[in-house]
């Protein structure tokens, strides 16, 4: 007796499609799937890396020769920490490899070479206010005598400010600039800063040229007389001092004349006496 003939069904148009899209709406989740995990990965990848103070200190040893001559220093610090100024940053991207590592500051002062480095490790410099406020008095500094005659002080914050200006340091240079303001002198030492400001500064750098211009506007009555040797001197050599000072003088004095309504005053000319020829 033969064996029945195997029966193979065939399926149908609507069971084809439906398996088609049944195994695509699996390849679909398993792609999502995919997708999601990639994603975290991405998200994962742009977290940053803490940067630690061991990090820095990890980093290489940096030379600054400091000085000329006898007055030449040599200080030491961390690379890590001198690439927070984009000046030393472009300094220390010029190294050879293998070769030393050393960044010469020979016209630069020690003392304030030594306060641009300890704001970038520390974030202050001696001497450091108070306390955080912006207007904070400043700590004793026993180093500077009293009264101080010869503007220590005001000197020492002076040349932080345009060592910060030249290692593009802004923060350190509103700093320096706020200790200026919370520093206490005499007329001579008051002529002393204003020296070396109207030497060392720009003459667009009204961040520090039109305060000192305009104390000695304020009180030039009176310290004129205390140091009046001093400022002749310092008119002499900077003209453009005296004429600050004398504009800002003869602007309070014009506004002194006029006329509460606001409305200015117009000097009429004087006339020059004709002289008789007959």
């Amino acid at each position: 007796m033969a064996d029945p003939e195997a029966q193979i069904e065939t399926p149908t148009e609507e069971e084809v499609a439906e398996d088609v899209e049944m195994g695509g709406d699996e390849a679909d989740a398993g792609a999502g799937e995919g997708d999601e995990a990639t994603m975290l990965a991405d998200i994962e990848q742009d977290v940053p890396e803490m940067t630690t103070f061991l990090d820095y200190l990890k980093s290489p040893i940096v030379e600054l020769v400091v000085g000329t001559g006898d007055n030449e220093a040599i200080l030491s610090a961390h690379q890590g920490m001198l690439v927070k100024s984009p000046w030393f940053a472009e300094q220390c991207a010029q190294f050879n490899s293998g070769g030393p590592r050393r960044i010469e500051l020979a016209s630069e002062d020690l003392t304030a070479v030594g306060s641009v480095l300890e704001y970038l490790y520390n974030g202050e410099y001696f001497p450091k206010r108070v306390n955080a406020a912006k207007d904070s008095a400043l700590e004793n500094d026993p180093t500077v005598s009293s009264p101080d005659n010869e503007g220590v002080a005001l000197l020492r914050h002076a040349r932080v400010y345009t060592l910060a200006s030249k290692f593009s340091l802004p923060q350190l240079k509103s700093l320096a600039h706020a200790k200026i303001h919370r520093t206490e002198s005499t007329a001579r030492g008051e002529i002393a800063y204003a020296r070396f400001v109207y030497k060392e500064t720009s003459r667009e750098d009204n961040t520090i040229r039109k305060p000192v211009a305009a104390f000695w506007a304020m009180r030039s009555h009176v310290l004129r007389h205390e140091a009046e040797d001093e400022f002749r001197s310092m008119c002499l050599e900077f003209p453009q001092f005296g004429f600050d000072v004398l504009s800002l003088v003869l602007d309070a004095r014009e506004k002194q004349k006029e006329p509460s309504s606001g409305t200015p005053v117009v000097h009429a000319g004087r006339k020059r006496a004709r002289v008789s020829q007959g």
